[in-house]
């Protein structure tokens, strides 16, 4: 792809995390113009990238026939609507997580790519982190045996929303991993919550899941915890592994050749030293933004595309689901 091809994406928002759409589409010479409506997010725009031009209008990109994709940063409410005008205008659309806030919504996005051939692209960044994909490797060549659990915590004293929870702000890239890794969706979900800061939002979250192959799986999520810790636990019958986020480069991802075998009907654990495994360190967003620039030249279905994205969205409402009957379980 020659520069002049690749310069052709449009992003809309440019505030809290948009920004960092700004600078590594930019970066990957991709960047035609940012559309935002706000004074700071144009000046953000500007201070990453001057030469490009910046509008508060979404239809000026709508008819610019140069403009190939677009990219949503905007509050999750609006990314239906947006969606499916820029994919109606001929434009491959990446959104930002959650690609919508209802499942019906999601379909028709999904139903709308499919009638005019556009890419939908997902951004569940998490599952283009070079360690999780090492991780896929792990698993997929089956070093690790089966795996019977999975656990992920992500924990902070950190920024508190006010408009969605701490399920809907820091779990969907936890599920989209745990469904990528196991290779499916749980057949069964319980949660439960506790909303200490504003009346109805859940401060802190715990998630369950069951699978139809027997594996377990659950997700602890919150900004009200003394720490920062993002960590995921695999467990397989041969061996287990840990990918600590928090970590330096080179001590992220951990294998622990450890299991159980039997004597008789006794289990006898195996204990081995962990060692740390090597992946490669590039950043998860530039890995994301490089692959939706691919897809738009190949036509390849993106790895976290539509239906991806559903899956991860019928999980996240039959949570909340759960959550507001007090744990009680769902099945999907």
């Amino acid at each position: 792809m020659t520069n002049n091809q690749k310069s052709n994406i449009a992003l809309v928002g440019c505030g809290y995390w948009g920004k960092n759409l700004c600078r590594n589409f930019y970066g990957l010479g991709a960047l035609a113009s940012v559309v935002d409506a706000t004074e700071s997010g144009q000046s953000t725009a500007r201070s990453i990238a001057p030469d490009i031009l910046i509008t508060e209008n979404f239809e000026d990109i709508l008819g610019d026939g140069q403009i190939q994709g677009v990219a949503l940063a905007t509050p999750a409410e609006t990314h239906a609507d947006l969606a499916i005008k820029a994919m109606r205008a001929g434009k491959d659309v990446f959104v930002e997580k959650p690609m919508a806030l209802s499942i019906s919504d999601a379909e028709a996005m999904q139903k709308v790519a499919n009638e005019t051939g556009r890419i939908l692209m997902v951004g569940h960044l998490l599952e283009y982190h070079p360690a999780v994909l090492k991780l896929r490797r792990l698993i997929d060549t089956g070093e690790l045996g089966k795996i019977n659990y999975i656990y992920s915590n992500r924990l902070n004293f950190g920024k508190v929303r006010t408009e969605e929870n701490a399920l809907w702000s820091f779990a969907p890239h936890d599920v989209a991993v745990i469904l990528r890794l196991l290779g499916q969706s749980p057949i069964e979900v319980s949660a439960s919550g506790g909303a200490y800061l504003t009346k109805g939002i859940a401060d802190v979250t715990v998630s369950n899941f069951k699978f139809a192959d027997n594996s377990r799986a659950h997700i602890f999520v919150s900004w009200m915890h003394p720490y920062k810790e993002q960590r995921l636990v695999v467990i397989g019958d041969k061996k287990m592994v840990i990918f600590n986020d928090v970590n330096s480069f080179g001590e992220k991802l951990c294998i622990y050749p450890q299991s159980v075998e039997f004597d008789g009907t006794l289990p006898i654990l195996k204990k081995e030293d962990a060692q740390f495994i090597e992946h490669a360190d590039t950043e998860p967003l530039l890995e994301e933004c490089a692959h939706f620039l691919d897809c738009i030249k190949t036509r390849n279905t993106p790895l976290t595309d539509a239906q991806s994205g559903i899956e991860v969205l019928k999980v996240l409402h039959a949570c909340q689901d759960s959550i507001e009957k007090n744990g009680v379980p769902f099945s999907l």
